[in-house]
């Protein structure tokens, strides 16, 4: 009999094989008294372990081969830099000193301490990081038992991995012996194992709970990366089917290669600008591979998180300059610190006192308010930005704006730092463009009056549909009433096209909408000719806008704007799309 497994697509492809199921070892971390005495070997014994797992993942990243993407690497350097970071390696060290306990119950306390910050986090990229800290942990607890398994198998090639969760590492080792695929019970769609799967080309599934407990060894599975889909034991009909669609999918994806070097222009002539959004330096290199047109959105705040001191103004210069020297010309849009809510700085590294967590830290002091709050955090930024200025073309993008008192603020401390660098005698350019992004309905409402002030406009999808519909996307109570197509949505996007039209700048969308095949061709209708999205969306992403006709789309682009009823926007979307 066939049985069927829904979980969460998080890497394109289909894949058939053999199940291999995964039961890891569960390491004992139950809490033992030490004495006084006993507390420097156990320090002793942590460290070994900690350096124990960092040699295995050195060798890991030593055997990477050498035709894989160039990339990868750097998901585990994350899990090397994480072992020397004092959050994973000093505090547990500190535990063991002041509770006299041992290493394992050092370690999942502090686990549980991250566990809570990172639970309270709305940025999906960030809440999942946890997943990170989790794998790290779980290796040095695996040397504190001596029990280091060998996971992947000589003998797995074309296998269906079936897991609770897995590393990069295991990801990378998976994909050295042709592993056809893997379902895990947990995880999330911006997990590291997820994002460096869709990056080696694994077919992937995660979050199918409990799927061990009723998949057996041995029996064929079949995968389906797009829609998260496990069959066990399918019919040969399936099984066919699932072939066929194997092929298909390798000759879309080379007909897709075939458009990195095209430029992006409808069929009626309208010229369009495709980026990229990017989190860390080391994403460029996936920029690169997809050859954007630059990058529409470079989230500056992880440069302050998880440390203990805020970023130093050289700190920022260097990690600015490397990002525009590897975007040899392209336009490089930095998006100033985005702190607050889900993203908050460690007391000790504020400047300025900080109140108590408010009730509601989304719609608190966060973005541009707390950058005008506490200038010593704002203008080390704006000086290295600057400074980098001289190595390329860079833009700067202000989060979370509501008013345009904000603007003139920020405008101000702006040309403040401009004059302090010219007493300086610190060349830079003196025209780096300024923008804002729209993310608050307040802001796109008022989008004309922002435009008058601005040199472009960011439209925040992500945010704008979360404030807008007065739901949380990662609440899986409330979820499901995310929705793109609610003409309150459209409407705002309009409003901000329009207004950009209007005073002749440039308006970009970078979130998640810009790179999903069933919206671009909307966005495209509603007058939007710049786009930024995830780098692996961005060739499907040209495909779809390279065979359009804006011409044909506005009309029913237009309707959408006025349609309450459900079916009737998913009809008027699969005539956008030419279903």
């Amino acid at each position: 009999m066939t049985l069927m497994f829904n979980g969460i697509g998080v890497s394109r492809g289909v894949a058939v094989g053999e199940a291999h199921v995964l039961h890891r070892y569960q390491v004992d971390v139950t809490a033992r008294k030490l004495t006084k005495k006993q507390v420097p070997a156990e320090c002793r014994r942590l460290r070994r372990a900690i350096k124990d797992a960092k040699a295995q993942l050195l060798n890991t990243r030593d055997n990477i081969p050498k035709d894989a993407p160039s990339d990868i690497s750097s998901f585990i350097e994350t899990h090397i830099l994480m072992l020397d970071d004092s959050v994973l390696n000093d505090t547990p060290i500190d535990i063991i000193k002041s509770e006299q306990c041992n290493a394992e119950a050092a370690l999942q306390q502090q686990r549980e301490a991250l566990a809570k910050v990172f639970g309270t986090m709305e940025d999906h990229y960030l809440a999942t990081r946890i997943d990170d800290i989790n794998h790290v942990i779980d290796m040095v607890l695996r040397e504190l038992s001596d029990t280091n398994e060998n996971l992947i198998g000589e003998n797995w090639k074309g296998q269906i991995v079936i897991a609770d969760d897995l590393t990069p590492a295991d990801t990378i080792d998976m994909q050295n012996h042709g592993v056809a695929g893997f379902v895990t019970e947990t995880g999330g769609q911006l997990s590291h194992t997820a994002i460096l799967a869709r990056s080696l080309g694994i077919p992937a599934i995660v979050g199918v709970h409990n799927i061990r407990q009723y998949v057996v060894p041995g029996e064929t599975l079949t995968l389906d990366g797009r829609n998260g889909l496990v069959l066990a034991e399918p019919t040969e009909a399936m099984l066919n089917d699932v072939k066929k669609r194997q092929k298909a999918a390798r000759l879309k994806q080379r007909e897709l290669n075939k458009l990195i070097d095209t430029e992006t222009e409808t069929l009626d002539g309208i010229k369009l600008q495709l980026n990229a959004n990017i989190e860390i330096e080391e994403d460029i290199k996936a920029v690169k591979r997809v050859n954007a047109d630059g990058v529409g959105l470079y989230r500056t705040e992880f440069l302050y998180l998880n440390r203990n001191s805020l970023p130093t103004e050289q700190e920022h210069y260097k990690v600015y300059a490397k990002v525009i020297r590897a975007l040899k010309g392209s336009m490089l849009t930095l998006r100033t610190a985005d702190l607050g809510s889900d993203k908050e700085i460690s007391a000790r590294a504020m400047t300025t006192p900080r109140s108590p967590l408010a009730h509601n830290p989304a719609m608190g002091l966060r973005g541009i308010r707390l950058c005008l709050n506490d200038t010593q955090l704002f203008i080390p930024q704006l000086r290295a930005i600057f400074r980098a200025s001289t190595k390329g073309p860079i833009r700067i993008l202000l989060p979370m704006l509501t008013n345009t008192a904000e603007v003139h603020q920020t405008l101000t401390l702006i040309n403040a730092v401009k004059e302090d660098l010219r007493k300086e005698g610190i060349d830079f350019d003196e025209n780096i463009p300024v923008g804002g992004m729209i993310e608050v309905p307040a802001a796109a409402i008022a989008a004309n009056h922002f435009a008058s002030m601005l040199d472009f406009l960011s439209i925040g999808t992500n945010d704008l549909i979360q404030y807008t519909l007065a739901i949380d996307r990662i609440d899986d109570q409330v979820n499901y009433l995310y929705d793109p197509l609610h003409p309150a949505v459209l409407q705002l996007i309009k409003l901000t096209i329009d207004a950009g039209i209007k005073a002749k700048i440039p308006v970009s969308l970078c979130g998640e909408m810009a790179g999903d095949p069933r919206y671009v061709r909307l966005l495209l209708g509603l007058g939007l000719t710049d786009f930024s999205m995830p780098p692996n969306s961005l060739l499907e992403a040209k495909r779809c806008l390279l065979e359009s006709k804006r011409s044909r789309i506005r009309k029913h682009a237009m309707a959408l704007l006025e349609t309450t009823d459900a079916h009737d926007q998913l009809v008027l979307l699969d005539r956008i799309n030419g279903n």
